[in-house]
Parts: C-alpha cells; sequence; structure tokens
C-alpha cells in the first residue's frame, strides 16, 4: 500500500500563493523595497517566494479589507511561522481569526485607530503596541511596519504588518 499523500501545507494553497505574491508586491509599493530580499512578489518563482515569506524570520500578518467598524471586522488571511509561534496558533486557528483578537482588549482602540491611519496614508512605520498570544500572554512589538494591500486591480483589498522586535510583558 502506498504511503498517504501528505496534506498541502495551507501557505502553498493557490489563494495563499496569490495572497503572498500581493503581501510581497504591496510592500515594495508602500516602502519603495522589497519585505524580504530577492522576493518582488513577481515572477514566475511564486511558490519559491511564497516558502521564503513563510520560513522568514520576521514576523508577517495580513487581514482582509472587512469594515474595521463592523462586527467582526478584519480577519487574518496570513500569518507567517514566526507569526504562528509567537501567538502559538496554528495556521487553521490564526487564518480566519477577528485580527482585533490579536490585541488586548484594552489595547484595541488604539490599534483601531492605527490602522485607521496605516489605511489612510497606504503605509506606516514605527508602530509599537501591546499584543497578547493565545495563552493571554502579552508581550510588545516595535517599529513595525504597516502597509494597504492591492488586489490586481488596484483596489485595495486589505492590511498586512512586519516586525522584527518585540518582547513578553
Amino acid at each position: 500500500m502506498p504511503p498517504p499523500a501528505e496534506a498541502e501545507a495551507p501557505w502553498l494553497s493557490a489563494a495563499s500563493l496569490a495572497l503572498a505574491a500581493r503581501i510581497l508586491r504591496s510592500h515594495q509599493r508602500a516602502f519603495g523595497r522589497p519585505l524580504l530580499t530577492n522576493c518582488s512578489g513577481e515572477g514566475s518563482d511564486l511558490s519559491r517566494q511564497a516558502q521564503e515569506l513563510f520560513a522568514a524570520a520576521t514576523v508577517v500578518l495580513a487581514h482582509d479589507g472587512a469594515d474595521p467598524g463592523g462586527d467582526p471586522g478584519p480577519r487574518l488571511t496570513y500569518a507567517n511561522r514566526a507569526a504562528l509561534l509567537l501567538w502559538h496558533r496554528p495556521w487553521a486557528e490564526q487564518v480566519g481569526l477577528p485580527s482585533r483578537l490579536t490585541a488586548p482588549a484594552e489595547q484595541r482602540a488604539g490599534r483601531a485607530r492605527m490602522l485607521h491611519s496605516a489605511s489612510q496614508a497606504q503605509a506606516l512605520s514605527g508602530y509599537s503596541g501591546i499584543r497578547i498570544d493565545s495563552q493571554g500572554r502579552r508581550f510588545q512589538i516595535q517599529a513595525a511596519r504597516l502597509w494597504t494591500l492591492w488586489n490586481e486591480a488596484g483596489e485595495p483589498c486589505g492590511q498586512a504588518a512586519a516586525f522584527n522586535s518585540w518582547w513578553w510583558l
């Protein structure tokens, strides 16, 4: 009997490959430089670029373009391995989560204001804030970059964030 086929890694699905390319292209557009070296979100090697984005030490998250004032608001659409480890959640739990739940309740209004500012400016860098993992443990993020995600029609379709600096509180 042949071994069972391994399930496709969710970050390598067709939708996730397209989203990874969108994250990379939109970062280049927002900041004038690639998020990761040799990863522009363009070209024929999108599978490699998506794998590099997933494996990067930089924490990378994205959420959809749902109305932040609505209920439940934007939902996470992407989290790389560094984000999954930091929030202590598997892909299936992190992706789809209302993104406001990544912050403690008393920090959510400030987070919403920051997301609105980033949306208005289309990009923001130097953001710091408090977040909370799946076990209730708080951590500080520092020097985060936030940017608008753009679809193939040139319309905004969400936001992404990346940061390297964080510590437990």
